[in-house]
C-alpha cells in the first residue's frame, strides 16, 4: 500500500512539475510577444501593402534577385510580413480588416517558404532572415497553418548553438536569443534551457573573443574595439532575456547578469557621448551607415534593472538621461588597455582618443564593402562633443583624410579598400588615469605610409591638451593634422594678434593665430601658429563610403567645419601643440587665452609633458628611459618607457599619487624616481598587462 502510494505522489509531483514549466513557458512567450507586438501600426503603410502585394507574393521594388553581399533587398520582403502580422494580431487595431490582412500576409510568407532566399553573407542566412522569421512566426502563431509552422520554423532554425556564427564574440549571444524564441515557439523547454545555458557560459572575460578585462568589447581576434556593436548585441540580447525570464522558472546565474551590468555601465557607458549618444572613435565600418550616431534607447539599461537590484542606481540614472529627465553628471575617464581607447567624460562635454600598435589592427576590415574609406580612423583620432550631435550624418561628405585628431598624409588616392587593414607597427600606445584625470600616448607610425610621429594627449577637467613632435615622412608628400571635422554650427572666431575676426564662409590661410572658436570649443595655441580653416558647404555622397545597395551616388550636401595646421611637403620633425577649451563662449576664450593654468614642459619625439598648476597634476610621457624637472623642487626620472601622472601636494614626496603605467606592455618592472625617492613599480602582466597602477 505504501509503495502504491509512493508512485501516485511520484506522478502527481512530476504532472504538477510538468504543468508548472508549461505556465512558464507560456508566461515568458506572452512577455516576449508583447514585445514584438509594441511597436505602433501605421494603417496607411498597411493598407499600401495590401494594395501593392502582387498574386504571386511579392511586392514591387524589391529586386529578388539580387542575392549578394551589398544587396539582399530581401529584407523588405521580410519586415513587410512582419508588419502585417502585427496589423493582423495587435489588440486596438481593430480598424484592419482581418481577412484581406491575412490574405495578404499568406502570400508572402508562402512566396517566401517557396523560394527560400539565401544571401551570399551568411549572416542573413543564420541571424537576419531567422530572426525575422521566428518574430513572425510567434506573433502569428496559431493563424498559421501547420505548413507554414513547419517549413517557417526550419528557416528560423539555421540560427542554432552549432551554426557558423555560433561563436563567442558577439553573434552567439544573439543566435541563443533566437534559438529560445524557437523553443518558444514549439514550447520546448528543452530547447528555452539549452539557449540559456549557452547564453550564461559566454558570460566571461577573455583574452581572445569577447569581452576584455578592461570592459571593452572584441569581435574578432584582430583586438579591434567592437563594443558598440557586437559588444552592444551581446549585452542586449543577454539582457532581454534576462527581464524576460524572471520570476518564470528559469535564471541567470547572479554573477553573469553582475558581470554585463558592470560592462555596460563601465565599457558601454563609458564609449557613449552623456552614456547616450555613439562616440565616433568607437566605431567601425558601421559609421558608415545612415544614423550611426543616434542616441541609444533604454531597453537595455531597463532590462538590466528589471533582471536585478546591482547597481540599480545607475542604471535607473542612466534611463532618466536617456529619457531626457535628467541632464548627465557624469565625471570619469577611463582608459581601455586591451582595445587601444581612452575616454573622457564630463558633464558638459566628452572626448575620446583610438589608436593602435603592433599587438592590433589598425581597423577593422571592411566587411561587405563598408567603411571604405576607414584607412586612417585609427591612426590617433580625437572625437570631441558637447552634443553627441556633432558629426550625425557627416560622413558622406567627409574629407577622409582630415579625421580629427589625426596626422595624415594628404594626397587624392586611397589605397583600395581591400588593404584598409593592417597590423600596427609600433608597441608603445597606451594611457594611464586615475579615473578623473589621464593621458593617453601613441608612438604612430602609418600602415599605409612611411609617415612616423609621437602623439599625447593630457586630459583635465576644463582643458584637453595635444601635443605631436617628431612627424617626419621620407617622401615628398603634405602632411597635415586635424584639429577637428564636424557640423558647422555658428560662427567661426578668430584670434590674431589679440583681434578677433569672425569668418565669412570659405577656405582660409591664417597666419600668427592665437585661438579659434566654433561652436562652444575653443582651441589655443600656445605660441601663435599658421592655421587652415573650411568653413562651408561640402559636397559627397554614401556610395563613396559604402557599396551597399542602399548606398548611392545621390549628392549630399552639409555645411562643414574643418580646422588643421598643414606641417608642410616632407617635415622633418616637425611639431603641434594646442589646447582644446569646451562649453566656453567667445568672451571666455579671450580670457582664458590671457591666463591659461597649462605649462607644457616637454614635446619632443623622446618627451612629452604637462604640467596643470592649478590641479597639481603632472602628465609625462617617457618614450624611452629619461628625466624631466617639472620644477625646482620635483624632478623624475625612470628607466624604461612609461606613462605617468603625478598628482603633488607641495613639493613634499610622501604626499605625491603617481598613476603609471606600461604603454608597450611588454614590462614586469620599471624603476621610477621621485627627486631622491626611487620607486620599485612591479607592472600588471598578461590580462592587466597596460592597466594602471596607483603607487603612493
Amino acid at each position: 500500500m505504501q509503495q502504491r502510494t509512493s508512485f501516485w505522489s511520484i506522478i502527481l509531483f512530476l504532472f504538477a512539475s510538468a504543468a508548472a514549466q508549461a505556465q512558464d513557458i507560456s508566461t515568458i512567450k506572452k512577455r516576449v510577444v508583447d514585445d514584438l507586438l509594441a511597436p505602433s501600426v501605421n494603417k496607411e503603410e498597411i493598407d499600401q501593402l495590401i494594395k501593392t502585394i502582387q498574386p504571386d507574393g511579392t511586392w514591387p521594388g524589391i529586386d529578388y534577385k539580387d542575392v549578394s553581399r551589398t544587396g539582399f533587398q530581401h529584407k523588405q520582403h521580410l519586415d513587410n510580413m512582419l508588419e502585417l502580422a502585427r496589423a493582423y494580431k495587435k489588440k486596438g487595431a481593430a480598424s484592419f480588416t482581418a481577412p484581406p490582412v491575412k490574405a495578404a500576409f499568406s502570400l508572402a510568407l508562402d512566396y517566401w517558404l517557396a523560394h527560400d532566399f539565401r544571401c551570399d553573407n551568411w549572416w542573413w542566412n543564420e541571424m537576419g532572415t531567422p530572426n525575422l522569421m521566428i518574430n513572425t512566426l510567434l506573433v502569428m502563431d496559431d493563424a498559421l497553418t501547420e505548413k507554414q509552422k513547419k517549413e517557417g520554423l526550419a528557416i528560423a532554425h539555421r540560427a542554432n548553438m552549432e551554426t557558423f556564427g555560433a561563436r563567442p564574440g558577439g553573434d552567439l549571444m544573439p543566435i541563443a536569443g533566437m534559438f529560445a524564441k524557437q523553443g518558444l515557439f514549439m514550447e520546448n523547454a528543452d530547447t528555452l534551457r539549452k539557449a540559456l545555458k549557452a547564453m550564461a557560459a559566454d558570460i566571461k572575460i577573455s583574452n581572445e573573443r569577447g569581452l576584455q578585462p578592461d570592459m571593452s568589447f572584441h569581435h574578432r581576434t584582430d583586438n579591434v574595439i567592437s563594443t558598440l556593436t557586437y559588444g552592444s548585441n551581446y549585452a542586449s540580447s543577454f539582457a532581454y532575456w534576462a527581464a524576460k525570464i524572471r520570476g518564470a522558472g528559469f535564471s541567470f546565474p547572479d554573477s553573469s547578469i553582475r558581470l554585463v551590468t558592470d560592462y555596460f555601465l563601465d565599457g558601454i557607458c563609458q564609449s557613449l557621448v552623456y552614456a547616450t549618444y555613439p562616440d565616433p572613435g568607437a566605431m567601425n565600418r558601421d559609421i558608415s551607415r545612415k544614423n550611426a550616431l543616434d542616441a541609444e534607447d533604454v531597453s537595455l539599461p531597463r532590462n538590466l534593472r528589471q533582471a536585478s537590484d546591482y547597481r540599480a542606481k545607475e542604471l535607473e540614472t542612466i534611463i532618466a538621461i536617456r529619457e531626457g529627465k535628467t541632464k548627465p553628471v557624469i565625471t570619469k575617464d577611463r582608459y581601455f588597455w586591451h582595445s587601444h581607447y581612452y575616454t573622457h567624460q564630463r558633464p558638459d562635454y566628452y572626448a575620446s582618443v583610438r589608436m593602435h600598435s603592433a599587438r592590433a589592427n589598425n581597423m577593422e576590415e571592411p566587411h561587405n564593402e563598408e567603411g571604405i574609406k576607414n584607412h586612417y580612423y585609427g591612426d590617433g583620432s580625437f572625437f570631441l562633443s558637447r552634443t553627441g550631435r556633432e558629426f550625425s550624418n557627416i560622413f558622406p561628405v567627409w574629407d577622409w583624410r582630415k579625421v580629427p585628431g589625426a596626422t595624415i598624409v594628404q594626397k587624392a588616392d586611397f589605397p583600395h579598400w581591400k588593404q584598409l587593414a593592417k597590423k600596427g607597427l609600433t608597441d608603445f600606445a597606451g594611457g594611464v588615469s586615475d579615473g578623473k584625470y589621464g593621458v593617453a600616448a601613441f608612438d604612430f607610425a602609418s600602415v599605409h605610409d612611411p609617415l612616423r610621429a609621437r602623439k599625447s594627449w593630457f586630459f583635465f577637467d576644463n582643458e584637453i591638451v595635444c601635443l605631436g613632435a617628431g612627424i617626419q615622412i621620407d617622401t615628398a608628400v603634405d602632411i597635415a593634422t586635424t584639429l577637428n571635422q564636424c557640423l558647422l554650427k555658428g560662427e567661426v572666431v578668430v584670434n590674431k594678434q589679440s583681434k578677433n575676426t569672425t569668418l565669412q564662409s570659405g577656405k582660409h590661410t591664417l597666419p600668427n593665430v592665437s585661438w579659434v572658436y566654433h561652436d562652444s570649443i575653443a582651441y589655443f595655441f600656445p605660441q601663435p601658429t599658421t592655421v587652415q580653416i573650411s568653413n562651408g558647404e561640402a559636397t559627397g555622397n554614401w556610395r563613396q563610403i559604402n557599396h551597399q545597395a542602399w548606398a548611392t551616388e545621390e549628392t549630399v550636401k552639409k555645411n562643414v567645419f574643418t580646422l588643421w595646421l598643414d606641417h608642410g611637403i616632407q617635415p622633418k620633425n616637425a611639431t603641434y601643440a594646442w589646447i582644446a577649451l569646451p562649453n566656453v563662449d567667445a568672451v571666455t576664450a579671450s580670457k582664458y587665452s590671457k591666463k591659461s593654468p597649462i605649462r607644457i614642459l616637454a614635446n619632443t619625439p623622446e618627451l612629452q609633458a604637462v604640467e596643470y598648476t592649478g590641479l597639481q597634476r603632472t602628465g609625462i610621457v617617457f618614450y624611452k628611459a629619461g628625466s624631466i624637472k617639472v620644477s625646482d623642487k620635483l624632478t623624475v626620472a625612470t628607466t624604461q618607457p612609461c606613462i605617468v601622472m603625478i598628482k603633488a601636494k607641495g613639493a613634499t614626496v610622501s604626499a605625491m599619487a603617481i598613476a603609471i603605467s606600461d604603454p608597450t606592455q611588454k614590462l614586469s618592472f620599471l624603476q621610477l624616481k621621485v627627486n631622491e625617492r626611487t620607486i620599485q613599480v612591479s607592472l600588471p602582466t598578461d590580462g592587466k598587462a597596460g592597466s594602471t597602477i596607483i603607487e603612493q
